[in-house]
């Protein structure tokens, strides 16, 4: 039975034999609280830096956090144990699949690049709703994977984690430029924070409560160390893990862009040129500076580089003010800049016009992004950052990848979802996943 029908039936039932029904206040929806049979449960499948978000969604009444998942058992307590969280029974569990079959309306998934997708596929086969931490994928391959979602469970309400959507600034960017008010878009620019290098691979053997087999997952099975397993940014830069920041911090400027494309009609950029820096010692092998020029199908380039790389492709402008991520457009009657951090326009007028911009209107986040995710869940709203979109801002992070890694120059062919003319960089499209996390489905992959 249906969580939601299940507090009615009870009720009634028990009313029928004669039972006292001596119920908190807060199962009926006092106390501030929506009632049980309304409330959207989340499992947390993940508990380290980016599950903190069951902070918030526990201070929303009309949801509840009613699970953990984590193969490492030190960050579950951690969570829990948290004022947020103290008291309340939650089920806990090394493996996320055994939280899949549970009557839970929605995961969030907060885990490592490399897991993202596995668990994603894994959630809506199961019928749950995702929120999934950016990047998407760690190939394109498991991007285009994402594909099955989208065609065979459109239902599912999927919100992707790139939160500058919901935030103050990215959305009035957007519409000003939309609705026409810095005339001809002659240039974009996109930027955001360079990658690390280093990191030391001592073994050790696992702590107490480290599932180590669940740890890895699809990725090649190693040793546990403190800089792979432990440490707060290292996955993000080890190449069995994630891509790097070009797709980890670059997912932010260049999910904003994406934003524009979408709504003017271009998708995935079609030649992609690019130089980069991948270090050669050290436990992190991933790309740590990038320059990247992008053509779409309309011949307009793009440039899309580190935060060092950029600067000699960024004009003088009066007023501008460089922050470590953005997404500028240039345009035949001004300019405006967008960040997590701020909207910068070329005139205070054209600024002031944010609050009015015009008819085009995109999807208004109203608060956190996690909380468009409930909304949209609950019919309220739509979600701000939906899966086609991630699927096409992700593809391009690894056309740069892949042209750095391969050569420098990649083409890619929409209507086969493939790469073209770089034998060395099509092969890369796929990377072998440990069994039995290979779930991604051949028909949406091409393989």
């Amino acid at each position: 039975m249906a969580r939601r029908r299940f507090l009615k039936t009870s009720l009634g039932a028990a009313s029928a034999l004669g039972f006292p029904t001596i119920i908190p206040a807060t199962a009926l929806g006092k106390g501030g609280k929506a009632a049980p049979s309304e409330r959207v449960t989340v499992g947390m499948i993940a508990c380290g830096n980016r599950g903190r978000v069951a902070f918030s969604y526990a201070q929303m009444p009309d949801v509840e956090v009613v699970a953990l998942a984590d193969p490492n058992a030190a960050k579950m307590a951690k969570l829990k144990a948290h004022d947020s969280l103290k008291g309340k029974t939650l089920k806990e569990t090394a493996d996320f699949r055994t939280i899949l079959t549970d009557d839970i309306d929605a995961m969030h998934i907060a885990t490592g690049d490399y897991w993202h997708v596995p668990a994603m596929l894994l959630a809506a086969r199961a019928g749950k709703h995702a929120y999934v931490e950016k990047p998407l994928g760690i190939s394109i391959e498991q991007c285009l994977a994402c594909n099955e979602i989208v065609q065979e469970r459109p239902e599912l309400q999927i919100q992707y984690g790139t939160q500058n959507r919901s935030g103050s600034y990215v959305r009035p960017a957007m519409e000003l430029v939309l609705n026409g008010h810095i005339g001809e878009v002659k240039e974009v620019i996109v930027w955001a924070p360079e990658g690390e290098s280093g990191g030391v691979n001592i073994p050790k053997p696992a702590p107490d409560g480290f599932n180590l087999d669940m740890w890895f997952g699809p990725a090649p099975l190693r040793e546990y160390s403190n800089d792979r397993c432990e440490k707060a940014k290292g996955i993000y830069h080890i190449y069995d893990h994630a891509i790097g920041y070009v797709a980890g911090w670059g997912a932010h400027p260049m999910d904003q862009l994406q934003w524009w494309l979408d709504e003017t009609g271009v998708g995935i950029p079609v030649e992609v040129n690019a130089t980069g820096k991948i270090p050669t010692t050290g436990l992190y092998n991933t790309v740590t500076h990038w320059d990247a020029e992008m053509r779409y199908a309309n011949d307009m380039t793009i440039r899309f580089a580190d935060r060092q790389s950029i600067d000699p492709y960024l004009p003088k402008l009066d007023g501008f003010k460089k922050q470590d991520h953005g997404t500028l457009f240039l345009g035949s009657d001004g300019w405006v800049y967008c960040s997590r951090y701020s909207i910068q326009a070329s005139s205070r007028e054209l600024l002031a016009k944010s609050k009015n911009p015009g008819d085009k209107r995109l999807i208004h986040s109203k608060g956190k992004h996690e909380r468009n995710f409930i909304d949209a869940i609950k019919g309220d709203n739509q979600t701000v950052t939906n899966l086609p979109s991630a699927i096409r801002s992700d593809v391009a992070c690894h056309l740069i990848d892949l042209a750095i890694r391969h050569g420098g120059s990649v083409r890619w062919d929409q209507s086969k979802q493939t790469i073209l003319g770089n034998d060395a960089a099509q092969k890369a499209m796929h990377r072998p996943m440990r069994q039995p996390w290979d779930v991604l489905n051949p028909k949406y992959t091409g393989a």
